[in-house]
């Protein structure tokens, strides 16, 4: 087994709620300016401990999710050290395959590859992101009548491939990244929170 990965995801974009990317329809407003995070509460690649870190994508998506072509830039948490920065690069650039290599190969630029802090945190359900100083996100989910969060699950598109996501918005959501074209500060768009198990 080259890596298994477990943690939690977050996910906000420019797209109205629910985001019709999920479920292979174009984006609201034709493009998608994305932030995707993967918390890593347990993780080992390749021998290499992982579990603490956090790795997040900046993507600007042109068109239809599933055709591809994305422009992204990569962010590592600064508190990983060079040889569980390159673990993570190898995973999520695609190179040791598995789930996160289906994902990966959807990316057809990536702009800059990162080192910043980033501070993820999930609580009750609610979420904040955090990416240096040009990024920040907050989440919230949506509950069902029963007081569950509503989920989302067998879709033909997804950052956690078999999970299901938690379907919420984001109160404030700001992107700012002249290399991806993205200048975001905007209310009550799409959010996604979810959990992870990869295995390789």
């Amino acid at each position: 087994m080259s890596y298994h990965l477990e943690g939690r995801l977050l996910e906000v974009c420019n797209c109205k709620v629910l985001c019709p990317c999920w479920i292979g329809e174009d984006p609201d407003f034709g493009t998608c300016d994305t932030i995707v995070a993967w918390r890593i509460d347990q993780g080992l690649i390749e021998g290499t401990d992982v579990s603490g870190l956090t790795i997040a994508a900046v993507a600007h998506v042109p068109g239809n999710i599933l055709q591809g072509n994305w422009s992204a830039a990569i962010f590592v948490d600064d508190r990983a050290s060079a040889a569980q920065e390159a673990a993570l690069l190898k995973v999520y650039t695609g190179q040791a395959g598995g789930p996160v290599a289906d994902l990966a190969q959807l990316i057809g630029t990536v702009v800059s590859v990162q080192r910043a802090p980033i501070r993820f945190d999930v609580q009750g359900g609610h979420g904040t992101l955090e990416i240096g100083s040009d990024y920040y996100a907050e989440l919230e989910p949506y509950l069902g009548a029963t007081g569950g969060k509503t989920t989302l699950s067998d879709t033909v598109f997804s950052t956690v491939p078999g999970a299901p996501v938690f379907v919420g918005k984001s109160p404030r959501y700001r992107s700012k990244n002249a290399a991806l074209g993205i200048d975001l500060d905007i209310k009550g768009h799409n959010a996604l929170q979810s959990t992870f198990l990869f295995d390789a």
